[in-house]
C-alpha cells in the first residue's frame, strides 16, 4: 500500500491512454458524440443551435414520434417504473416483456421469439450459444460488429467468407462437415445492399447447417425466400425501425428456450426497461397495420427519388478519400442537412462514405433538401 502523504506514482496506463488518443488525433479520426436538440427528422444541433434535416438516423418509419408509442412507454412507467430491477430469470420479467415476446412471435411467424436488451446482445447470445455445439461458423466480411465479436466469443472455429458468396460457404461447409453454422446481415449495415439469403439458406438445407440472420435493418420486405427445409434463427432489432430499444431472436420454440437457458448476454443482465418494451409492441402494431403499409410505401418512394431501385433506405455515397468525406458532409451541414462521413475502421481504407439513411418522417420538401445539397456540393449520387 502506498503511504500516507507520500507521492502516488505515475501510471503507466496513463501514458497508454493519452499515447493510444494521440494517435487516433494524429489519424484524424477522432470522434465525439454531438447532441441533437430533438429527435425528429427536423432538429437543430445544441451546441450551436443550426437547424439541421438528418439523414443519419436508422428511425427508419419514423416510429419514435408516434403517439401511440409514446403514449404506451408513459403507461408502463406508470404501472411497473422506470426499470426492470433485474434479470429476466430472477426478478425481472414483467408482463410486458412476456406480451412482447408474444407479439414479436405472431409479428415474424415464428413459434417463439426471446427478448434481449439490444441488438448487439442478441447476437453476441445466439451466436455463443449454438457456437458451442458448431463444427464451423461461416461468416460474410461484411458483416455488422455484433456479429464479428459473437463469432471471436464462440467456441467454434471462424470462416469469414467473401461477401454474399454462397458458393464460398458451400465449400467451407463441405470441408469442416458436422454441424455447421452461416451468419449474415439480412440488410448490409454500410451499404445497404441484401445478402442472398435464398442461395444461403439452400445451401444450409443441403449440408444441414443452421442459419443466424441478423434483420436489424429490414424495414421493406426482402424479395428472397428462404427454403423450407433450413433451419433458420433470425436476430432483429427494437432501436431502429421499431423506433425502441431492445434486441430478440425468432425461431423454433426449442431453441428459444436453449437460448433462455444458454445465452450468456439474456441470463445475466437486467431485463429491457418496460417503456421500451411497451413502446415496442406498440410500434409493432402500427408495422403491422394499414398504417404502418403507408409508411413503408413512402419510405420506398423517397428512395427511388434519390437512387431509383436501391434495396434498403441505407444509401452509401462513396467517395474514397477521408478528407473528402469529411468536407463533403461538411458541406452538406452548412446547407443545414445532416449526413455523417463513415470512416475507417467502420469501413475499409479507401472506402469511406456519406452514409444517406431515409425515413418514412421525411417530407418530400426534405427530400428536396437533400438533392438540391447535393448537387450544390457537387456529389454525385
Amino acid at each position: 500500500m502506498v503511504a500516507e502523504g507520500s507521492a502516488r506514482p505515475a501510471s503507466g496506463w496513463d501514458d497508454i491512454a493519452t499515447a493510444a488518443v494521440d494517435a487516433v488525433v494524429a489519424a484524424n479520426r477522432l470522434r465525439q458524440p454531438r447532441d441533437l436538440a430533438a429527435g425528429s427528422v427536423r432538429t437543430a444541433l445544441s451546441q450551436t443551435g443550426q437547424p439541421v434535416v438528418s439523414f443519419a438516423s436508422n428511425d427508419y418509419l419514423g416510429l419514435t414520434q408516434h403517439p401511440a408509442v409514446r403514449a404506451a412507454a408513459r403507461a408502463a412507467i406508470d404501472d411497473y417504473g422506470t426499470g426492470a430491477g433485474s434479470a429476466r430469470l430472477i426478478v425481472g420479467s414483467r408482463p410486458v416483456h412476456s406480451r412482447l415476446e408474444e407479439r414479436i412471435a405472431s409479428w415474424r411467424g415464428t413459434e417463439a421469439a426471446v427478448l434481449f436488451t439490444t441488438g448487439y446482445a442478441a447476437n453476441l447470445g445466439v451466436i455463443t450459444t449454438m457456437g458451442r455445439w458448431a463444427s464451423v461458423i461461416c461468416s460474410d466480411e461484411l458483416n455488422h460488429a455484433s456479429i464479428i465479436d459473437g463469432c471471436r466469443l464462440a467456441r467454434a472455429p471462424t470462416q469469414v467468407f467473401g461477401h454474399c458468396d454462397p458458393a464460398a460457404v458451400d465449400d467451407v461447409l463441405a470441408r469442416a462437415g458436422g454441424a455447421g453454422m452461416v451468419v449474415s446481415d439480412s440488410v448490409f449495415s454500410m451499404d445497404g445492399d441484401l445478402a442472398p439469403i435464398g442461395d444461403l439458406s439452400e445451401v444450409c438445407a443441403a449440408r444441414g447447417a443452421l442459419l443466424v440472420l441478423d434483420d436489424a435493418h429490414l424495414v421493406l420486405d426482402h424479395p428472397e425466400s428462404l427454403h423450407p427445409h433450413c433451419r433458420v434463427l433470425r436476430v432483429g432489432t427494437l432501436s431502429k425501425a421499431v423506433g425502441a430499444l431492445g434486441g430478440f431472436v425468432t425461431g423454433p420454440r426449442a431453441f428459444m428456450d436453449l437460448l433462455v437457458n444458454a445465452a450468456r448476454s439474456y441470463i445475466f443482465t437486467t431485463a429491457t426497461a418496460p417503456a421500451s418494451a411497451a413502446a415496442a409492441a406498440a410500434a409493432i402494431d402500427v408495422i403491422d397495420s394499414a398504417e404502418g403499409a403507408a409508411l413503408k410505401k413512402r419510405l420506398r418512394a423517397h428512395i427511388d427519388r434519390i437512387r431509383p431501385g436501391h434495396p434498403s433506405p441505407i444509401i452509401p455515397i462513396v467517395v474514397g478519400d477521408e478528407d473528402r468525406a469529411l468536407a463533403a458532409s461538411g458541406a452538406l451541414q452548412q446547407q443545414g442537412i445532416l449526413v455523417p462521413a463513415i470512416r475507417p475502421p467502420t469501413v475499409p481504407v479507401g472506402t469511406s462514405r456519406l452514409r444517406v439513411t431515409v425515413s418514412a418522417a421525411h417530407s418530400d420538401a426534405d427530400i428536396d433538401r437533400l438533392l438540391g445539397a447535393l448537387r450544390h456540393s457537387g456529389i454525385d449520387v
